[in-house]
């Protein structure tokens, strides 16, 4: 057993506590039971006298959620660094480096490839992400698609197969979207607990995205897909059509769009990766259009090679309110609860009782600071399943 007090802003994201939509107990006590879950939340002064024996005082730190990013590319060989120099010396992004980063990850071994997952998601880790989602995609081949979602399934159960990241340049796209939904398809479903696919500009139509979506559907994998990030597009409702759990991106967006995100109730969460716009000069996505329509939003890095290089979740935070017009409250839910809604998870991304005890202690009183200071290590501390995993409390 874990216990907590001195905790200046508690943020559980408990509803049902009606102290707002981050459930916020202030000057408060956290308990985690034998079986790693959060067994009491509560003012600190209503912490039962036995309990308090063995507290750790944490000085008046605030304590929330792990970050839950339900959007990463982990699984990759090489770099792109010379692409992101071109880009900012005025070259326009496109889907098409992603080519490039094929080439690299066919050439890489299982041991490289994993090393550098483990290497970022431990990065990740450290800067308070608890829980992530990583895909395939470098591969593009049945053999390199199987490898990578056996690397990814080494660092998370959230694992995606996106055989479908764009058309390989030795391929005609009919012929490999046939291969996607065919052979590969079935040589990576073991591994994989997701099917993506990327519906945009230079990668997959509708069509090919609805044969590729339904395939893994009828496979037993849950859908997901990447939309609407380089131009307007049908591939929101595509999304929401087939029930997608996540539509991804969600940069280039129409009143139809938006409305069927919300009549979705919640069952399709719109996802918002504005490190992606930040590291391509490119326009954020509207998130507080969203969020007033009552769409459900959840924030994520995003992390890859090629567009979004970082895995730092109080980053994207700290971009969604200062450029995507959202709260601090907002975007701090979003990162946590809504990144598990993304994932149609309820053991995470909150700290009500039952839920997994996977939190962060940080070095401020509140988690206003996320967003208020942009840039600055904030996280002291992060624990998953009530066990210490990054950091201290020293």
């Amino acid at each position: 057993m874990l216990v907590l007090t001195g905790i200046g802003t508690l943020v559980t994201n408990d509803v049902t506590l009606e102290r707002g939509k981050l459930g916020v107990i202030n000057n408060a006590a956290l308990v985690v039971g034998d079986d790693n879950k959060v067994a009491l939340a509560c003012e600190a002064v209503n912490l039962p006298r036995e309990l308090r024996t063995n507290a750790v005082d944490i000085g008046g730190r605030a304590v929330i959620p792990g970050f839950v990013d339900s959007h990463t590319h982990l699984v990759f060989g090489g770099d792109r660094a010379l692409e992101f120099e071109a880009r900012m010396s005025g070259k326009p992004y496109t889907a098409g480096g992603i080519r490039t980063t094929m080439s690299a990850t066919r050439g890489a071994s299982n041991d490289t490839l994993a090393e550098n997952a483990r290497r970022l998601a431990n990065e990740a880790l450290h800067t308070g992400t608890t829980t992530l989602e990583t895909k395939s995609g470098y591969g593009l081949s049945v053999l390199d698609e199987s490898r990578s979602l056996q690397v990814a399934a080494s660092i998370t159960s959230e694992t995606t197969f996106l055989g479908a990241h764009v058309v390989p340049p030795d391929s005609q796209i009919d012929d490999y979207v046939n291969l996607v939904c065919g052979e590969m398809l079935a040589q990576c479903a073991a591994s994989a607990k997701w099917i993506d696919v990327f519906c945009d500009r230079g990668a997959f139509e509708v069509d090919h995205a609805r044969a590729i979506l339904s395939a893994g559907a009828k496979a037993g994998l849950g859908m997901r897909i990447h939309a609407n990030q380089l131009q307007h597009g049908g591939g929101v409702q595509l999304g929401v059509e087939l029930g997608v759990a996540s539509c991804d991106h969600c940069t280039h967006l129409n009143d139809a769009d938006v409305s069927a995100l919300a009549d979705s109730n919640g069952s399709t969460v719109a996802t918002l990766l504005p490190t992606a716009e930040l590291c391509t000069r490119s326009q954020f996505p509207d998130a507080r259009r969203l969020i007033d329509a009552g769409v459900t939003v959840a924030l994520a890095s995003d992390c890859n090679p090629g567009s979004s290089y970082t895995t730092s979740m109080p980053l994207v935070i700290s971009l969604a309110v200062l450029n995507m017009n959202m709260t601090c409250e907002e975007a701090v839910w979003s990162a946590t609860a809504g990144g598990a809604a993304a994932l149609r998870r309820h053991d995470i991304g909150t700290l009500r009782i039952g839920a997994n005890a996977d939190f962060s202690v940080l070095n401020t009183p509140s988690y206003i600071h996320l967003a208020y200071r942009p840039g600055v290590k904030l996280v002291d501390a992060v624990f998953r399943l009530g066990g210490c995993v990054a950091g201290s409390l020293l």
